[in-house]
């Protein structure tokens, strides 16, 4: 008995210290490459090796003349022309290159969706700081709370080199986007027969603390890594209506979320609104969990690395903004010509739900660009193992911030009822596309403050 009990012991510590592996800090030696072969973002900064993907060489810093805060619609490559494009008829040929809810999409429609694509451009860029506190990050940050903590992460890519799929997800969820945004944006539900729905109208006023150019991983309390509050002001029956997020690098504390509704003028904390809860922003058509390329903990999922992988993705996708929303919107799906694909190395990784754990969708597929960290794609699996759910997510190039912002913009597609979501689209929100403002005092994001706000 005594000897089983040592046994046990010794089994439990070799488990813990396994798991503490698992989310170490890379050695001082390893964090090097961020200087050499890799990108300061921890990207392959070669090219791939027939030059489809060109070497990285800075990122797109280059404010165009007459530049306008809050104008994201002018297309830096507009002379750029498709090299090919990818049809239900030879998707075989790509077939590698292709996520699973891409192939279902040329499928479902194959007179009318396709990939154009384009010259791949290596956009993704952030200031010196930036690079400085992610080489910091790589021998400093680490995972505790089974995974659901940050620690020693600051202002950068917290996990620049992973090791593992649950830091691939830290580096989504703080990417760089700038420290403070004021953007003005629509959500559009459609109907496999082509009936169109503004679902929500909003303001979106977002800051995120994790990016404070004057703190430091040492010198930063709060957990927040964003702050955002969503000002809903139609359609009209929903005019008022107001959301806030707290989002943290601490998920066992867990992040905050308060709600407005306009017939009951309080404010109220909203837990429920997450994981697999149907979209109210949406209609319902996609789940909480869905948007933003994979918002919220965690906790729910195995996050396991399966490796790099090319693939066609979205990317530079400024023309999209250009064009009324309804005027880039077809029956089932975004028009072609209004989408820009290129091929890019994306960080696969692979989400099966934990033992014990409650989801509508027991499996997923996420594909994260290696060059910003933001997510292209998520494809979703049921549990009868049938590909039912994917989300899009449309990145463009902001070299005022600098950044390839991969945020919020995109579509989701459900493939069992064939209706889908144009998300945060961004055509119709004038000089409001993104704004890079001023910060604002943290108490602009308090419960008081958004009582006052959806009060007026």
């Amino acid at each position: 008995m005594h000897n089983n009990k040592i046994a046990q012991l010794l089994a439990c510590v070799s488990l813990s210290m396994a798991v503490s592996t698992a989310h170490a800090a890379v050695s001082a030696a390893e964090a090097e490459a961020l200087k050499s072969s890799l990108t300061p973002l921890g990207a392959e900064r070669a090219g791939n090796a027939d030059g489809s993907i060109p070497a990285w060489t800075g990122g797109y810093t280059e404010v165009p003349a007459g530049f306008q805060q809050g104008h994201r619609n002018v297309d830096p490559f507009q002379a750029d022309k498709p090299l090919y494009s990818v049809t239900a008829a030879n998707m075989a040929q790509y077939a590698d290159k292709l996520t699973d809810g891409v192939k279902q999409l040329l499928k479902d429609n194959p007179q009318t969706f396709k990939l154009d694509v384009y010259p791949t451009r290596r956009t993704a860029a952030a200031p010196q700081w930036i690079y400085d506190n992610t080489f910091k990050n790589a021998t400093q940050a680490s995972l505790e709370g089974d995974g659901l903590v940050v620690k020693g992460a600051y202002g950068g890519a917290p996990f620049p080199i992973p090791k593992s799929g649950i830091e691939v997800v830290w580096n989504h969820q703080t990417l760089w986007r700038g420290e403070a945004t004021h953007t003005k944006y629509k959500v559009w539900t459609t109907t496999a027969d082509g009936q169109r729905v503004l679902a929500t109208a909003a303001i979106d006023e977002g800051q995120y603390p994790y990016y404070y150019k004057e703190l430091s991983a040492e010198t930063a309390s709060s957990p927040n890594y964003m702050l955002a509050i969503q000002l809903t002001y139609a359609p009209a029956f929903r005019a008022g209506e107001a959301l806030m997020v707290h989002n943290v690098t601490d998920y066992v504390k867990g992040r905050t979320l308060w709600q407005y509704l306009a017939g009951q003028r309080r404010v109220r904390r909203a837990p429920s609104i997450n994981f697999d809860t149907p979209n109210t922003v949406a209609s319902g058509v996609n789940f909480v969990d869905e948007t933003f390329g994979g918002a919220g903990s965690p906790e729910r999922y195995d996050w396991k690395l399966l490796g790099k992988k090319e693939m066609l993705i979205p990317y530079n996708n400024n023309a999209l903004l250009a064009h009324g929303d309804e005027d880039v919107m077809a029956q089932r799906h975004v028009k072609p010509e209004f989408m820009r694909w290129e091929l890019h190395r994306v960080w696969v990784v692979e989400a099966t739900l934990k033992a014990g754990k409650r989801h509508a969708v027991p499996k997923r597929m996420f594909y994260y660009d290696e060059d910003n960290w933001g997510n292209a794609s998520i494809d979703g699996w049921d549990a009868e193992g049938t590909l039912w759910r994917t989300a899009l997510t449309t990145p463009f190039a902001a070299p005022d911030i600098p950044a390839t912002v991969n945020y919020c913009t995109g579509f989701f597609h459900d493939h069992r009822t064939k209706a889908w979501i144009y998300n945060c689209a961004l055509g119709d929100a004038g000089n409001e596309q993104y704004q890079i403002v001023e910060r604002r005092r943290e108490s602009f994001f308090s419960p008081e403050s958004l009582t006052k706000m959806s009060a007026r």
